[in-house]
């Protein structure tokens, strides 16, 4: 055998196992194939706080975010009610011990919708991204050193949103991605007096942290419509690679090297209303992205060929005015060629073909308490929880409710994590405790 195609071989089997590697692992806050779904077999589908449990860590403070897994560690972002500070935490996922702890920052929230933890954190095997409504901005390596860290706000000014900022950030393709989607003015005294605050999105070197480039994005919305809580997505469609971002009224497309606009759509706010802050990020499939009007508006299909500045006729489908089928702050799913919405102001489940919108089936969810978190779809299974730590399983096959699970503790509430799914087990973060749910893994 020639050199040049032994090499070759050793190569492709390389991206082969790199590729199947993060597959098995559920390394950003929408999973491996950043839609929110796996590939993932035999999971579980029945189990309490102490059956079906293969450990179950106490947490230091409440937070929104996801857990994130690679091989055998679990990271996870939070705060500490004692010292009032945020912490970035590895466990071992073979048995929940944790293997490291630091201590990020002190001071854990600004208000009491939110703490500064909601931001998930992001992996790719080598290092591991820790990203906080603060601004801080934390690398480490598996073993827990410290890379390198920044404060975003301290380098490009203070954050302008009403509420506490929240965007995950996203490592893909050699580069961390995140996005600031603010206000162009201060408010409530959040925001900087001496230079425009511009909506912007960052590419970062993971090695180093430094800045690779910034770009301006530019929004006509107005007031609160133009904070959004939206993580940007990546996604290939015939061939042409992008970071999909939604927010300013506006869902736009941008080149993966350069950030460069590639293609924006924004025609569901005609009169700027002024109180549409987004929170559902963008999902695509099929060459279809799927953006959710907030407030209980329409979710809209756009075609991901287009570019540049588009009308309606991009418009693949969009929602019927009885308001069905909207999210206003779960992000969809995409699964097996469909979409899995989570209808959080009806208290709906739906699987909707991508191509024309058709409702494939639809289903009541049991309990009256929000549900915030967003679907994750693996092995023929739907995963979710309610504000109180109800976890709700769903045959993602037809409208069945498969089991529901009490997961949470007398006064918790307002719980917002996602469930992520690796190694055959459920990763489900409450208030005050992280379960790996699954013990044949």
């Amino acid at each position: 055998m020639k050199f040049i195609e032994r090499c070759s071989i050793l190569c492709a089997a390389s991206v082969a196992l790199s590729a199947s590697a993060a597959d098995a692992n559920w390394p950003q806050w929408r999973g491996p194939h950043f839609n929110g779904s796996s590939d993932e077999k035999n999971l579980p589908a029945k189990w309490s706080k102490t059956d079906n449990i293969a450990w179950s860590v106490d947490l230091p403070g409440p937070s929104a975010a996801t857990p994130i897994l690679w091989e055998d560690r679990v990271f996870v972002s939070s705060t500490d009610v004692n010292t009032k500070s945020l912490q970035a935490i590895c466990l071992d996922r073979k048995t929940g011990k944790i293997l490291w702890q630091h201590q990020t920052a002190t001071g854990m929230q600004r208000d009491n919708k939110s703490t500064f933890a909601s931001p998930s954190p992001a992996t790719d095997g080598k290092r591991v991204v820790f990203f906080y409504g603060n601004g801080e901005l934390v690398a480490f390596d598996l073993a827990g050193q410290k890379l390198w860290s920044r404060n975003i706000q301290k380098d490009y000014g203070d954050f302008a949103f009403l509420w506490t900022f929240s965007s995950t950030p996203v490592l893909h393709a050699g580069k961390l991605y995140l996005q600031v989607l603010q206000r162009d003015v201060p408010v409530s005294g959040r925001g900087r007096s001496d230079a425009p605050n511009d909506p912007y999105l960052l590419a970062l070197d993971p090695d180093t942290g430094k800045t690779l480039w910034r770009e301006v994005r530019p929004s006509h919305a107005v007031a609160e419509s133009r904070e959004a809580f939206t993580t940007p997505i990546p996604y290939e469609f015939n061939g042409r690679k992008q970071l999909l971002v939604a927010g300013g009224d506006d869902v736009t497309g941008h080149d993966l090297e350069t950030g460069k606009e590639l293609w924006r759509w924004g025609t569901w706010n005609p009169s700027r209303i002024g109180h549409w802050r987004l929170v559902p990020s963008p999902v695509a499939g099929h060459g279809i992205v799927l953006a959710c009007a907030p407030k209980g508006d329409p979710i809209y299909a756009i075609k991901a060929d287009r570019s540049g500045t588009l009308d309606d006729s991009a418009i693949a489908w969009k929602s019927d005015a009885q308001r069905a089928l909207s999210s206003d702050v779960p992000t969809p799913a995409f699964y097996k060629g469909d979409f899995i919405i989570l209808g959080d102001m009806r208290k709906t489940l739906l699987r909707v073909d991508p191509q024309t919108g058709k409702i494939k089936w639809s289903l009541d969810l049991p309990g009256r308490k929000k549900i915030e978190s967003s679907p994750t779809v693996a092995d023929g299974k739907i995963y979710f929880m309610d504000f109180g730590g109800d976890v709700v399983v769903a045959d993602a096959e037809k409208a069945a409710i498969i089991n529901t699970i009490s997961m949470g503790e007398a006064g918790d509430n307002e719980i917002r994590s996602s469930i992520a799914v690796a190694h055959g087990q459920l990763y489900i973060r409450t208030n005050k405790k992280l379960f790996c749910v699954g013990k044949g893994a």
